[in-house]
């Protein structure tokens, strides 16, 4: 591989080099911010059932966000504007075929909605590389077709899921099998941003007739790139199908405008050459969000035109920011997009006990006959039998959280290379462990709110 293909694929996406990596600031504190406003509106959202409702509408819009970052990537302005009815197309025929009698297995269910995914996609690139029309005719031009497709094949929402897929879209539970593969879809791109293929992608999206001059198989490397648009298509087909539990030719084509809009929130660029999981994440999370948010408030009639309105305002500034990206990076070059998520994640954290912890519980008691009544102003009123000596396990969850912050600062702060080193794997250790321990306070916020006060704690007799 040569020396600029190798730089291309060494240029890690999440790595803390601030020159790769600061697009990833504005959604996360996009993110940040909206999922701030969402617990204070709506506590029911950081519960057990208010977390598997948002995973299984959100996942069909993710895997859609990455099936355009991959054929995005590629350059020539390919924004794949027919992701939305080729979601749609999948669904129907699922369903169809389905209800006929075939694709009774799960292997089979799932294999032909990758194949189909795939299968279009393929067609798609070789349109575009040996008939050579524009990007963005094919993509509308397959917008149109397919939209009238998926309506011929099913005039109007109907039919049923296949019966083991019936709990998928049931939202009770954090861990279900929209999640997991939703996890399989991103552990698989990760994987694959450590391969050549991948430095050839991005350098073909950046400036394709260098990478053609370095050696880089133009043809085979776009024909790859909506291969995998087309898996990742295929896989949002699958979740949308667990999530509405029947056909419908009409919801998916709204896809595309929420998946386009999230993958510019996500920072990609839709000239071509930059994008990631992490931003894709990111942005379709937003999108989700932004959704949510609006709903707490009531603007009776006109709430789809308020959604739709925000949805093309943020657009429009998360387009204004990638002009000013630039002058961002230079400003913005020693900020740490890692350490920048990590501390924002524990006020979060914080935020998201305060909204979920029962505060009735902690109503001052009466004081005993001869207690002192000056205390001072963080003690709790009145005698306890546990107060004096505090919480067993609060300093260690501090000291914890601490070293987390402390570990993320001293890794930014040693990794000060001409060519940094890759901080992938450190990335999501940590975002792992902290949403575990948001999982864990979503579960248990009575015993966590034990665990750092006292809580719930007996009067001494």
């Amino acid at each position: 591989m040569s020396a600029v293909a190798r730089d291309a694929a060494e240029a890690d996406p999440i790595a803390p080099s601030g020159s790769s990596s600061t697009y990833l600031l504005v959604p996360i504190t996009l993110f940040f911010a909206l999922l701030f406003v969402a617990v204070l509106r709506s506590p029911r959202l950081v519960t057990v059932s208010g977390l598997g409702s948002a995973i299984i509408v959100a996942v069909p819009l993710v895997l859609a966000t990455y099936a355009l970052m991959a054929s995005t990537i590629a350059g020539r302005g390919t924004v794949d504007l027919s992701v939305g009815p080729l979601i749609g197309f999948i669904n129907v025929t699922l369903i169809q075929i389905h209800g006929a009698g075939g694709l009774q297995s799960e292997a089979a269910f799932i294999l032909y909605a990758l194949a189909s995914g795939v299968a279009y996609q393929v067609l798609m690139a070789l349109i575009v590389i040996f008939v050579r029309v524009q990007p963005i005719i094919v993509a509308l031009s397959g917008y149109l077709a397919l939209s009238g497709i998926n309506l011929v094949i099913l005039p109007r929402p109907g039919g049923t899921a296949p019966e083991w897929m019936s709990t998928w879209g049931a939202g009770t539970e954090v861990l279900s099998p929209v999640l997991v593969i939703l996890l399989i879809a991103t552990a698989g791109w990760l994987i694959f941003t450590q391969t050549a293929f991948y430095g050839h992608l991005r350098l073909m999206g950046s400036d394709e007739r260098a990478a053609y001059t370095s050696g880089v198989r133009i043809t085979v490397v776009r024909i790859g790139a909506h291969a995998i648009s087309g898996l990742f298509a295929g896989l949002s087909a699958i979740c949308f199908t667990a999530l509405i539990s029947s056909g419908d030719p009409n919801q998916g084509t709204t896809y595309t405008l929420i998946a386009v809009t999230a993958l510019v929130l996500g920072g990609a660029s839709l000239a071509g050459g930059r994008g990631g999981v992490v931003g894709s994440l990111l942005g379709a999370v937003n999108i989700y969000l932004i959704t949510y948010v609006l709903a707490t408030f009531n603007f009776g009639a006109v709430q789809s035109f308020v959604t739709d309105l925000a949805y093309g305002t943020i657009l429009v500034l998360s387009l204004m920011i990638t002009v000013a990206l630039p002058f961002l990076q230079r400003h913005l070059r020693f900020v740490s997009p890692l350490l920048y998520f990590v501390v924002l994640s524990v006020l979060t954290l914080g935020v998201i006990l305060h909204a979920g912890f029962d505060y009735a519980h902690l109503a001052p008691m009466p004081r005993a006959a001869g207690s002192n009544p000056d205390v001072f102003i963080f003690e709790a009123p009145g005698t306890y039998a546990e107060a004096a000596q505090g919480s067993r396990l609060a300093k260690p969850i501090v000291f914890a959280l601490l070293v987390v912050i402390g570990l993320t600062g001293s890794l930014r702060l040693l990794v000060q290379r001409k060519r940094p080193l890759s901080l992938s794997p450190v990335v999501f250790l940590l975002a792992a462990g902290l949403v575990l321990l948001g999982i864990y306070a979503i579960k248990n916020p009575q015993r966590l709110g034990h665990l750092l006060g006292p809580a719930g704690i007996e009067r001494a007799s």
